[in-house]
């Protein structure tokens, strides 16, 4: 038999146990808090029909698409984010009743350069409120994503926000033409989008060398980025800067009632505007908002979103507003885990429970079904071996205690509890064993 090499592309990566574990209790936390707003599940496929998904990402993430053909010939593509999915559904199932809030958790493929708390293949997490033109939609997403950061254990956050009318009414104010995707207003935005990662001297390049923006251009856009002020007094500053009735007015009003609900709502502390935000994609057309971890400066955005009210007609026929957020799992999750908000952990259970000989494994198997069956997680040591091996295993596999169930003991209707971090060890009565174990490990199942 030829040896294979084992091996993982590039970009994508393997989570043992030590990583899944954490990764799992966030991703129960997200789900619960999304339950908690009142969104419903959804699951789409991870490969669509190649239109469905090009179009509406822009140049730059036309280019990042897993496409190829697939035995019927047919142009497909892995599903680039759950939003496109989402407008395609949408518009497919007429009974499908608006508003519509939805979650869906899942995988995505993206073929770019890999990179600190970067990946090709990376699970999101996504909310969305379909069927509102309200700005109440929008901030309740905004709040939304305060209330997940703030679930997991993130007490220092920002949620950075901007519209893109104000945008928009910026680029007509220097005399950059409006347009749809991979014009010129697109590329600025784009440019402008990555001030906070390239800094304002190499960004001034590209608005002049890639953009084609003029020496005024480019010192009225910095201008622009560099308003500075409490929220009431950056907004006052957008209004003098737009006339009434603009583009670049709406968008300052609409951020006006974002932040009036927000403060009502208690979710403005952690909110604040952000001029340079302006958000890749294409499909965006109003509020925008991104979420940054505070203690890790230059870690980057672990969630972001906003307001797509034409995304869907494109496959409808008539324009329906949707709003929404995006959680990138992996990466918030290699953010956490560097702050120490989440660890890792070899198990899930802290109990191991062992099987004295092949005679007595009859005992232990009650023993470990009494103990599940009052919610603590437990492991049954799978053969007869020396209980020195066992205990060697509880301890390679991080528990905390073993539940030692010999002959002596089960004359006795009684077990031997052992604590591995103190050496401690006690016996106890089998019906006196679960409340033993819960008032110490908490008798908690870490399922949700």
């Amino acid at each position: 038999m030829s040896k294979v090499e084992p091996r993982v592309l590039k970009g994508f990566r393997d989570y043992l146990p030590a990583q899944m574990i954490p990764r799992q209790e966030m991703i129960a936390g997200i789900e619960r808090t999304f339950q908690r707003f009142g969104f419903l599940p959804l699951m789409t496929p991870a490969l669509e029909y190649l239109d469905i998904l090009t179009g509406k990402y822009g140049e730059e993430g036309e280019k990042l698409l897993y496409r190829f053909q697939d035995q019927g010939e047919r142009s497909v593509a892995l599903r680039y984010d759950l939003t496109v999915p989402l407008a395609r559904v949408v518009a497919q199932y007429a009974e499908i009743t608006l508003p519509f809030r939805r979650y869906q958790i899942a995988p995505v493929w993206r073929a770019e350069k890999p990179a600190r708390g970067r990946f090709r293949e990376f699970v999101q997490c996504d909310a969305d409120i379909i069927g509102s033109r309200d700005m109440m939609a929008d901030a309740e997403l905004v709040q939304l994503a305060c209330e997940l950061l703030a679930g997991l254990g993130v007490e220092q956050f920002t949620l950075r926000l901007n519209n893109r009318k104000v945008l928009s009414g910026l680029m007509a104010k220097i005399g950059v033409p409006p347009g749809p995707a991979d014009t010129a207003e697109a590329g600025v935005l784009r440019t402008v989008d990555k001030l906070p990662k390239i800094g304002e001297e190499e960004t001034m390049r590209l608005l002049r060398e890639e953009n084609g923006l003029g020496p005024s251009q480019v010192e009225e856009v910095l201008r622009f980025l560099k308003l500075r002020g409490s929220t009431s007094e950056i907004l006052n500053q957008l209004r003098g800067l737009f006339g009434e009735g603009s583009v670049g007015r709406q968008g300052a009003e609409e951020l006006s009632q974002v932040f009036a609900i927000l403060e009502g709502s208690g979710g403005s502390g952690k909110a604040a505007i952000d001029l340079s935000i302006a958000r890749g994609l294409n499909y965006y057309t109003g509020t925008i908002y991104e979420a940054f971890l505070g203690n890790l400066p230059g870690f980057g955005a672990v969630m972001g979103g906003g307001r797509y009210d034409s995304l869907i007609g494109i496959f409808k026929g008539e324009e329906i507003p949707g709003v929404g957020i995006s959680l990138g799992i992996d990466r918030l999750l290699e953010g956490l885990l560097e702050l120490g908000v989440l660890k890792q952990r070899e198990s899930v259970a802290q109990v191991l429970v062992t099987v004295f000989d092949p005679s007595r494994a009859a005992f232990s198997a009650g023993v470990a079904g009494l103990l599940r069956a009052s919610g603590i997680s437990c492991e049954l040591f799978p053969a007869g071996a020396k209980i020195k091996k066992q205990f060697q295993h509880a301890e390679r596999s991080g528990k905390t205690w073993v539940v030692v169930a010999g002959p002596d003991e089960e004359s006795r209707n009684e077990v031997s509890v052992k604590d591995l971090q103190t050496g401690k060890q006690e016996s106890v009565s089998l019906d006196g064993l679960a409340p033993y174990l819960s008032a110490r490990v908490g008798g908690l199942d870490p399922r949700p």
